[in-house]
């Protein structure tokens, strides 16, 4: 099972956005058959089949048992991944173009290069998989609390400086068999995630439903 997986395709995105099918992705992050399934999250077996054979038709679960009970072979599904993540390529004629506003102050031009490196990444990494070769990227996470305005502000001029002074003296420009790499840095402040409320796959789909009712 993969860490994560990137969804590139649209069908394969609506399927998990379906409350139903999005709470059986989770719970099969440990491999279960429709039964036992069905009885952790409360749901009728044939509903829960229902679910399982669009998620896997569409790639998002895979069989990895089969086994005899009694006259009935019991099929153990898993999700393919324990976490995924919808690229922009799974609607491209609504994906954010950066090169549209380039804008080092705008936070909207962020989330376009932050689509972007979903993207290219997601689509990085299938082909790395494709090929069975390893995928070379590097990524730094981190924080720092800035006491001032100007602080963060002399803070992402030496940043930007630095990184542009890293770039021209590694830069191999046209040397053959060289491989151009993209860099993205971005600076945001912290902000403290709110865990969503714990809550039945009856209550999801309830509330999915009553937005429907009302026309969202």
């Amino acid at each position: 099972m993969l860490d994560i997986a990137v969804i590139e395709d649209p069908q394969a995105a609506e399927a998990s956005l379906d409350p139903i099918r999005a709470a059986l992705l989770a719970e099969l992050r440990v491999p279960a058959s429709a039964a036992a399934l069905a009885a952790r999250v409360g749901l009728p077996r044939q509903k829960v089949n229902y679910h399982l054979k669009s998620l896997e038709r569409h790639g998002l679960v895979e069989l990895v048992q089969e086994r005899r009970k009694g006259n009935v072979t019991e099929r153990v599904m898993a999700a393919v991944a324990q976490s995924f993540v919808i690229s922009p390529a799974a609607s491209p004629l609504v994906a954010p173009d950066p090169e549209l506003s380039r804008d080092a102050l705008s936070a909207r031009w962020m989330l376009a290069l932050a689509a972007r490196l979903v993207r290219d990444v997601g689509a990085l990494v299938r082909g790395a998989a494709a090929a069975k070769k390893p995928l070379a990227t590097f990524a730094i996470d981190g924080e720092v609390t800035f006491a001032t305005a100007a602080d963060r502000a002399a803070f992402a001029r030496e940043l930007g400086l630095a990184v542009a002074a890293l770039a021209t003296k590694y830069d191999g420009g046209s040397v053959p068999g060289g491989r151009r790499h993209r860099i993205v840095v971005a600076l945001h402040p912290t902000i403290t995630a709110q865990a969503p409320a714990a809550g039945s796959i009856a209550a999801s789909t309830a509330g999915a439903q009553a937005g429907r009712n009302q026309g969202e």
